[in-house]
């Protein structure tokens, strides 16, 4: 077992991509949590991939640097955000078809950016990051965003939740429904922004996503919920990035299928609507 733990005791790029997993999760466990409560989960991944083309033109700008490509893509994701917001309210088309014609057109924006300039590494490193590459500035950068995500869940967590569940109810009473709105989806780019870093614009959007449908099969309540997506992704992390060591894979996709993993176990074993836990009241509500 000591052997199996040697890489977080010698190397400190591991280290640095252990706390960089395990920060990502306790932002992104909630964010996930409530989108699948929302029954927004692809919206995620469609916020995920409209990153690309703001980080590809800070890329073009200056190369591989941290804060242009942070920047350019909060601004690609939200201008994305917005103009799906837009077309839904002046439409009759739905929120999810918005978001996956507009996510379809900037992920297909940003890969024609890279390749103006960049080379298929660049590609690749936008679209899959490298965890274990997070510097000290990268690791920085998530745990301000992880702190500020807390923060601001915690001083809006009831009108969110309201306005996720019943949000006609909280208009009727004057919630600040949209403004709620907003800030999810504000939260949302932020974490898809500091995690493409570690796990790419493509790999992002699964440490956010995977927990929290897992844990659905685990928790009765949202706060249950919220903690078990949260274990759920920190253990995938920390396992993810063994296997992937061990195993000489790459470690982004590992953690994102070790997060697969759980979500099909927990399919099959959840005690919540879990296929097991069915076909058990089904047999036992026979019987009587």
């Amino acid at each position: 077992m000591t052997d199996w733990l040697q890489p977080f005791v010698e190397f400190g790029f591991m280290r640095r991509a252990l706390v960089a997993t395990l920060a990502l999760a306790l932002g992104a466990a909630p964010l996930g949590c409530l989108l699948v409560l929302r029954r927004m989960s692809l919206v995620g991944d469609a916020m995920s991939h409209a990153v690309l083309p703001g980080a590809a033109a800070g890329f073009l700008l200056a190369g591989f640097s941290l804060p242009a490509m942070s920047l350019g893509g909060f601004v690609a994701a939200l201008l994305v955000a917005l103009a799906a917001g837009f077309v839904t309210r002046l439409t009759p088309q739905r929120e999810d078809a918005s978001f996956a014609a507009f996510y379809l057109m900037a992920l297909a924006l940003g890969v024609l950016l890279v390749s103006l300039r960049g080379s298929q590494v660049d590609l690749m490193h936008l679209l899959f990051g490298s965890v274990l590459a997070v510097d000290d500035a990268a690791l920085l950068q998530i745990a301000v965003v992880t702190s500020l995500t807390l923060w601001v869940l915690a001083a809006i967590w009831r009108p969110l939740v309201l306005e996720s569940c019943d949000p006609g109810f909280l208009r009727s009473v004057g919630g600040p429904g949209a403004w709620v709105h907003m800030a999810l989806l504000l939260l949302l780019v932020a974490n898809l922004v500091s995690a493409f870093q570690a796990l790419g614009t493509l790999m992002a959007v699964g440490l956010m996503m995977l927990p929290a449908a897992a844990a659905r099969f685990w928790a009765a309540s949202l706060p249950g919920m919220v903690g078990a997506a949260t274990l759920i992704a920190a253990a995938a992390s920390f396992t993810g990035l063994l296997w992937s060591y061990h195993a000489e894979l790459p470690s982004g996709p590992a953690i994102v299928l070790t997060c697969g993993a759980a979500y099909l176990l927990s399919v099959l074993l959840g005690p919540r609507d879990g296929v097991l836990s069915r076909r058990w009241q089904i047999r036992h509500h026979l019987q009587r």
